[in-house]
C-alpha cells in the first residue's frame, strides 16, 4: 500500500490500492499552490487512511475546490474537488517508490515563462 506523509510527519496517508497514473498541473493556481506546478494522482476518497487530520488545514481556492495543506510544515497535500468522490494526493508526499510515473501535463496555455515543458508526455492546453 502507497504511504507518505508531510515534510514534518505530522500528516501521515496511506492509499489502500495501487495509485492512478499522475498529471501534472502547470495552472496560475497550482503553481502558486506548489511552486512550479503540482503533480497529484486521483484517488477515491474511500481509499484513503489519513492520520494526523487535525494538522491539516483548508483553502477554499473556488467554488468547487479546495486544497489541503500541512498547518504545521506548509506541505501541499491535497486538490479537493468539492462536488467529486476523489482526492487528488500531491505526488511529493508519498514514499518511494510510487509504482507510477507522470502520465500527461495540464493546463499547460497557462504555465510559467520562467521553464519549458519537455518530452513526449501529452500536453493538455487546458
Amino acid at each position: 500500500m502507497p504511504t507518505g506523509s508531510c515534510l514534518c510527519g505530522a500528516v501521515h496517508i496511506t492509499v489502500d490500492r495501487p495509485l492512478t497514473q499522475p498529471d501534472l498541473c502547470h495552472c496560475r493556481i497550482c503553481r502558486k499552490y506548489a511552486a512550479v506546478g503540482f503533480a497529484s494522482c486521483d484517488m477515491p476518497r474511500e481509499a484513503l487512511t489519513i492520520t494526523g487530520e487535525e494538522h491539516i488545514r483548508w483553502f477554499q481556492s473556488s467554488e468547487k475546490v479546495r486544497r489541503g495543506f500541512c498547518g504545521t510544515c506548509g506541505s501541499a497535500l491535497f486538490f479537493d474537488p468539492l462536488f467529486h468522490d476523489w482526492t487528488a494526493i500531491a505526488m511529493g508526499v508519498f514514499d518511494e517508490p510510487t509504482g507510477t510515473t507522470l502520465g500527461k501535463h495540464i493546463f499547460t496555455a497557462n504555465k510559467g515563462d520562467y521553464y519549458t515543458i519537455e518530452g513526449s508526455l501529452p500536453q493538455n492546453e487546458q
